[in-house]
């Protein structure tokens, strides 16, 4: 591991430990390069932004393509990146340990695990051992990589605040450094689950327009991040400028 790994390591810990932060989820080395020239501290990847850009759909993409992103990602800047890993790429947690460990030697500084397979959350036990394995993977390592636990529950409907805090205090328990419960917009929810997992930092995706990094960081939310937004604003405007030409014979 190189020094200057280390050293995004130390900065992306630093990050989580006081005052809040946006994350923004670029998809490729332009992104990245835009998003460096705008001030942001960290970048995290993003598999539904990936998938879209080599003509995928989010869940198409294979353990190996993604580590080979997280690679090409993590040596085109100087900013901690933090990989999107979706639910490890194994639904055991054995496998779940050795996608890690891979995943770890890509130069990322933070790992995020989901719960959910199928579009369904994963039983209880075995999503805590899941955030165990990935646990230990990193610690054997003996790298300085942050744990991120996410609970996917309001992405599958299941959206009482109590069930979700229930998973991220199990997964804190487990080894996470960071909880992320994605699609949980409601501060006085969020609020909850940042007094539920402290002093562990929790991390709030900006899931609309709506949702304000100020009003989060107000009530104690560290991170923030974009998840595939940019990515489909961007496809968006795609699309619009393709249909203007085709059907008006000009851009929009």
């Amino acid at each position: 591991m190189s020094m200057e790994t280390s050293a995004k390591r130390a900065t992306f810990r630093k990050l989580h430990e006081s005052g809040h932060f946006v994350i923004p989820n670029p998809w490729d080395i332009g992104g990245v390069r835009r998003l460096e020239k705008l001030g942001y501290k960290a970048l995290a990847s993003t598999s539904a932004g990936y998938a879209w850009s080599i003509g995928r759909d989010d869940g198409q993409v294979t353990v190996d393509e993604m580590l080979a992103h997280l690679t090409t990602l993590c040596a085109a800047t100087d900013l901690p990146v933090n990989a999107d890993f979706e639910g490890g790429y194994a639904a055991d947690p054995d496998g779940v340990a050795a996608n890690v460990t891979r995943a770890v030697a890509t130069g990322v500084a933070g790992i995020s695990i989901e719960d959910i397979t199928d579009r369904e959350l994963y039983p209880m036990t075995l999503a805590v051992e899941r955030i165990q394995a990935a646990r230990a993977a990193i610690d054997a390592t003996g790298q300085d990589v942050l744990l991120i636990g996410r609970s996917e529950g309001y992405r599958v409907g299941r959206t009482k605040v109590d069930d979700t805090i229930e998973r991220l205090v199990a997964y804190s328990a487990a080894g996470a450094d960071v909880l992320y419960p994605p699609w949980v917009v409601d501060l006085g929810e969020v609020r909850a689950i940042v007094e539920a997992v402290a002093p562990k930092p929790v991390s709030i995706l900006l899931h609309h327009a709506g949702i304000n990094v100020a009003d989060l960081a107000a009530v104690g939310v560290r991170r923030m991040s974009v998840g595939a937004r940019f990515a489909s604003i961007a496809w968006a405007a795609f699309d619009k400028a393709a249909l203007s030409v085709r059907d008006e014979g000009h851009l929009p």
